[in-house]
């Protein structure tokens, strides 16, 4: 069934960990411009899996290709088939400084003068991509830890034909940032760009939450305020609804090894 997910039917992958039941989950022709590859989007579990079990299939991806995601539970688009997969080859053309310069000046054209506050200290000049955080420990590690505080919400398992997390939301066609992007490549491009840079890891999805393992946090006030600007940029929501300022923000994210995300 797994070996569906690829298009080589998984030839030379192996995965030696038992499965709980589960199935396929088939991309909506009538919602995905992909369907025509006649593959499913990713495997889903039936029920909810322990931390244990993610972490065991994290450490298995090398081998798999499988990359394992906690999927919220209830009645999700995806049980649905309601997924709109992309080309995974498309994150290749996207770039984490022109993504985030252009979500930038989209949001100051139609900004009142007041609104500019929200920004500060940066205001109409977008920094840019922060600069690197330094390894507070291996990410496997930190990943591992942060999915069995997310499996205790009693999630289902998702598994996807990635060679990265990153590649996950692209390739399992999750919508869940519609309303701010409508195509989930460019976010991916960044979530690769902080797997590089904060050893950053993908653990669970939700019908519009995300969260991330961070490996490399800012634990400065300077550094943090830096990455604050390229959340609000990646996810405006999280960041102003939850804090009001990215300054306030910052001090939020600041030496977490934990990032969540959700749009309105």
């Amino acid at each position: 069934m797994l070996g569906q997910l690829f298009h080589d039917g998984g030839e030379g992958r192996s995965l030696l960990l038992e499965l709980p039941p589960g199935d396929v989950v088939w991309p909506d022709p009538d919602y995905s411009q992909f369907a025509f590859d006649h593959l499913p989007a990713f495997w889903l579990s039936d029920m909810a899996v322990p931390g244990e079990l993610w972490a065991a299939l994290r450490a298995e991806h090398e081998h798999s290709g499988l990359w394992p995601v906690l999927l919220e539970d209830s009645v999700q688009p995806w049980s649905a088939g309601q997924i709109a997969p992309d080309a995974v080859a498309e994150i290749d053309n996207y770039h984490t400084g022109a993504f985030m310069a252009e979500v930038w000046s989209d949001w100051v054209e139609r900004a009142h003068p007041d609104q500019l506050e929200l920004l500060a200290p940066f205001g109409m000049h977008c920094p840019g991509p922060a600069p690197s955080g330094k390894l507070a420990a291996d990410p496997g590690v930190v990943a591992d830890w942060y999915a069995g505080l997310v499996a205790e919400r009693r999630t289902p398992l998702g598994l996807v034909a990635a060679e990265r997390g990153a590649d996950a939301l692209a390739v399992m066609g999750w919508q869940g940032a519609l309303n701010h992007n409508e195509w989930m490549v460019p976010l991916a491009a960044v979530l690769r760009s902080w797997e590089d840079r904060f050893g950053v890891r993908v653990v669970g999805l939700g019908f519009n939450t995300l969260d991330l393992s961070v490996a490399a946090p800012p634990v400065t006030a300077e550094h943090a305020l830096h990455v604050a600007a390229e959340h609000w940029t990646f996810c405006p929501d999280s960041v102003i609804y939850s804090s009001g300022t990215l300054a306030d923000y910052a001090e939020q994210i600041r030496g977490r090894n934990a990032w969540s995300f959700w749009w309105d």
